[in-house]
């Protein structure tokens, strides 16, 4: 197989043939060292690895037009975690500072897979902090991806010369634009994107074109995101959410922010959110029970390979992609 057909569908159709390519061995040999990384970093920070779960009562619904997958589990409707974003809350109770590889199940819309960032299976670092502010987790966000940057620099130089990848050194601090100060932005470069919404694929990719290094949007809409996600007790209609961004029109790198961790003020959310809070139960009574105030983000594994290693398509990035719309080994 050519080299320029990894990027191609065909190569998910026929993975049986791309992962023997040479351009393949070298993507998943930088792949490695990421986790590695990503795994380190994290221990020296004195977080703890957990399992992920897999299966469940519910998940994460503010999966911004996925669908998701629902299974009989014995009799009861569950379905594939989308996040295990539920379940952090649960663990903080626990330990303060926790992480897992979580794989993830989306059912993207079949347009989605012309932004070639986005998979129905992905696996995300996901990780969450207790008694923290998003201010505390974007710094933790950005010494991560510096610290990954360096790690793979230093040790996969070989690898990214055969991918004809030029990886920048990043440093801090990162830029920082509040959601509004984006959507102006964008406004002004000709995309007319709304003040209450989230920044639509297209919008992203170009807000991530104009910059040279990585880069957060924060203080998202109320609206715009799902029931957990914390109101500033001061700034009424304004999340505690941040997302980074990659530069050079790579997207969406990491999503996070506070939790709501309140029984009164989560059954609030849900009612604004048009979410029927019966298919909540355990979450909802682990809150009444008290859960502490937290913080957490979730970092994808292959749009970060994707990045670091230059390459055109998320598929690119995955031993066994599934596509949207695509039904692959």
């Amino acid at each position: 197989m050519k080299t320029q057909d990894l990027s191609s569908l065909e190569s998910v159709r026929l993975r049986y043939r791309a992962v023997r390519h040479h351009r393949m061995k070298l993507v998943l040999k930088v792949q490695d060292q990421i986790l590695t990384s990503l795994r380190d970093f994290l221990r020296k920070e004195r977080f703890i690895e957990i399992l992920a779960p897999i299966i469940g009562p519910a998940t994460d619904p503010g999966i911004r037009g996925a669908k998701q997958v629902s299974i009989q589990y014995y009799g009861a409707p569950f379905k594939i975690m989308s996040s295990m974003i539920l379940y952090k809350q649960m663990m903080i109770s626990s330990f303060e500072k926790i992480f897992a590889l979580s794989p993830n199940i989306r059912l993207e819309p079949l347009e989605s897979a012309k932004t070639a960032r986005h998979l129905a299976e992905f696996r995300q670092i996901d990780l969450e902090m207790a008694y923290a502010s998003y201010d505390d987790a974007m710094n933790l966000a950005e010494g991560l991806l510096i610290s990954v940057v360096r790690d793979v620099k230093e040790k996969c130089g070989g690898e990214l010369k055969g991918l004809g990848r030029e990886l920048t050194e990043v440093y801090g601090s990162f830029k920082r634009l509040t959601h509004k100060q984006a959507v102006e932005l964008l406004r002004s470069n000709g995309y007319m994107v709304s003040y209450v919404e989230e920044i639509p694929w297209d919008a992203e990719a170009a807000l991530s074109a104009m910059h040279e290094a990585p880069f957060f949007v924060y203080d998202y809409p109320l609206v715009s995101r799902g029931f957990y996600d914390r109101e500033d007790p001061n700034r009424p209609g304004i999340l505690r959410d941040f997302d980074m961004l990659y530069p050079e029109g790579y997207g969406e790198a990491i999503s996070g922010g506070e939790r709501e961790h309140t029984y009164e003020g989560v059954l609030k959310r849900m009612k604004l959110t048009g979410v029927d809070p019966e298919e909540y139960g355990w979450y909802l009574q682990m809150l009444k029970e008290g859960v502490p105030h937290s913080v957490g983000f979730g970092i994808g594994v292959e749009r970060l390979t994707r990045w670091i290693c230059g390459l055109k398509t998320i598929w690119e990035a995955v031993p066994f992609p599934k596509v949207p719309g695509i039904a692959s080994p």
